[in-house]
């Protein structure tokens, strides 16, 4: 042949150390699920060391590298001191995250500090100590935030939830432009409802799911397994030149 037939690059994650926030359930631990069976060393963290811990071995028994660490990433003092400890981790899922739905006439400054304090401030400084290390240790890596839908169009009820998830995809978009000279790149995935412990109960309310599923218009509700090949793509050489946007995982919501 005159030319070389190009390679689709790897989506394999062999060599590299990851680490998730939040891993315990939901997305966080098909996020760690995904990125230990693509070969990477996952450590998963979160407050409840126990349910962490039971995740770690289920994936070390599939055959993955995960390890768990109890950390209160409220705790910025412990954020710093966990990443400066260890070597660097290469790709971060900063995943940890929160809601108090309710008509913004009625949530209270309780409300508004518990949601912005995990989901923006808690994400931002989790992602500063993960970044410092790349850097000292002179290595590229991938920060991955997990948004949602509701960071790029509105939601009744949902006032704090947006603000925070529109919050970390400006904040994500800073954060590749700062850091692509050091080869981090910074992205988005913003999925649509998935059903996990945390929205289950949301669920229960026929009213609430039927309006959900008309938005929805491929008709059903999400799944963790919907989000975890986004997760691998993005921390992936597939996703080389992928910076500073979202991937949007939401069925068709945001379309209409």
């Amino acid at each position: 042949m005159s030319q070389l037939l190009p390679r689709t690059p790897s989506f394999r994650l062999d060599g590299r150390r990851a680490v998730v926030t939040g891993a315990g359930r939901g997305i966080g631990l098909a996020a760690a699920a995904s990125l230990g069976e693509a070969g990477a060393e996952v450590t998963l963290i979160a407050r409840s060391i126990n349910e962490i811990s039971e995740a770690a071995e289920g994936l070390v028994a599939r055959g993955c590298r995960a390890d768990a660490v109890s950390l209160d990433i409220l705790d910025f003092g412990a954020v710093a001191g966990f990443f400066s400890g260890r070597p660097a981790f290469d790709i971060l899922v900063n995943n940890a995250g929160m809601n108090r739905p309710g008509p913004m006439t009625d949530l209270t400054l309780s409300d508004y500090d518990a949601v912005f304090d995990l989901n923006v401030k808690a994400a931002y400084f989790v992602a500063q100590a993960c970044v410092r290390k790349l850097i000292a240790d002179g290595r590229p890596g991938s920060l991955i935030h997990m948004g949602s839908q509701m960071g790029h169009v509105g939601g009744a009820n949902r006032s704090l939830y947006c603000g925070t998830k529109w919050a970390i995809e400006g904040m994500s978009k800073a954060f590749a432009l700062d850091l692509a000279p050091y080869q981090i790149r910074s992205n988005t995935i913003a999925p649509t409802f998935i059903e996990t412990p945390m929205t289950r109960p949301f669920f229960e309310d026929a009213t609430f799911r039927a309006g959900v599923l008309e938005k929805i218009k491929l008709g059903r509700l999400g799944t963790v397994e919907d989000v975890m090949g986004a997760v691998v793509f993005l921390a992936s050489d597939a996703a080389a030149l992928m910076t500073g946007t979202s991937l949007i995982v939401d069925g068709g919501w945001t379309a209409d």
